[in-house]
């Protein structure tokens, strides 16, 4: 789903000053909107404080579509889809992957985009009918650049051999669908705890994980409250990273299990 994002559109070279080319990003697993052990609807606090990251692209994992139990339940429970409440009045686009589905609704993956979107598509990457698993890929126009953003959103499995084939699935769907010179974003929940999955290379090259290349490792991101496990990741190509930050400590142990990470981009 998207709305249409209004406004002048103008395009130009990279050798346009950086705060042209610079982007801010999120990745965060929020959980369905329930805090830890689903003690408490969290999605109106979840929302305030992702607002406050000043993202420019939010890229969100286990986002609830529908829940009929919940809205019953819940009376505070949003009208609106998550990925339609989390985007109101800031950022005007955004794309739902449904991966999951049972019989009181559904969840999945979601891009929130203060850019249009000018397509994307959901790919199922589950290693078994016990657990779905998808891959929502958006193509993004972005102001001033002269060649459109790709946004990957993933979340991956609990087993290893399981992640070993969906880092495959997803190296083979980028090389299927992004051009080689296009910039490139994926980000999501590896749920990589032994830090098996470190690599994915594409057209023979590596991508660079943003953590790695300011930290020297990649964040710790779990559980929120004390994070110890490093299961988020932000991977790039075609940009430069200026900076890498875990929002962890209050309010953000509160929200969800996990700590979002962010990142400033800046295209090369």
């Amino acid at each position: 789903m998207k709305r249409n994002l209004q406004g002048s559109r103008f395009r130009a070279c990279s050798k346009f000053p950086d705060m042209f080319r610079t982007l801010h990003i999120a990745t965060y697993n929020i959980h369905k909107g329930f805090s830890h052990f689903n003690r408490r609807l969290m999605v109106h606090e979840l929302r305030e404080n992702l607002q406050g990251i000043g993202a420019d692209l939010i890229f969100l994992q286990e986002v609830q579509g529908v829940h009929e139990e919940h809205a019953l339940t819940h009376e505070n429970w949003p009208e609106a889809p998550q990925y339609e409440f989390l985007a109101e009045s800031a950022w005007p686009e955004f794309a739902y992957g449904k991966n999951a589905v049972y019989e009181e609704g559904h969840h999945g993956n979601a891009i929130l985009s203060r850019f249009p979107i000018l397509s994307w598509d959901n790919f199922d990457i589950s290693g078994h009918r016990f657990e779905s698993r998808g891959l929502l890929h958006c193509e993004v126009e972005v102001p001033s650049w002269d060649r459109h953003l790709h946004c990957i959103c993933i979340h991956m499995g609990l087993s290893s051999r399981v992640r070993r084939k969906q880092i495959a699935a997803l190296e083979k769907k980028i090389e299927e669908i992004v051009p080689q010179d296009s910039p490139l974003i994926v980000a999501g929940d590896f749920n990589d705890w032994s830090c098996r999955a470190g690599r994915i290379m594409v057209h023979g090259k590596p991508m660079n994980e943003v953590f790695e290349i300011t930290r020297g490792k990649m964040a710790r991101s779990f559980p929120s409250a004390l994070p110890l496990f490093r299961l988020d990741r932000i991977y790039v190509r075609g940009f430069n990273v200026r900076a890498a930050a875990v929002h962890q400590g209050q309010p953000w142990s509160r929200i969800s299990d996990h700590a979002p990470l962010s990142t400033t981009l800046v295209l090369k």
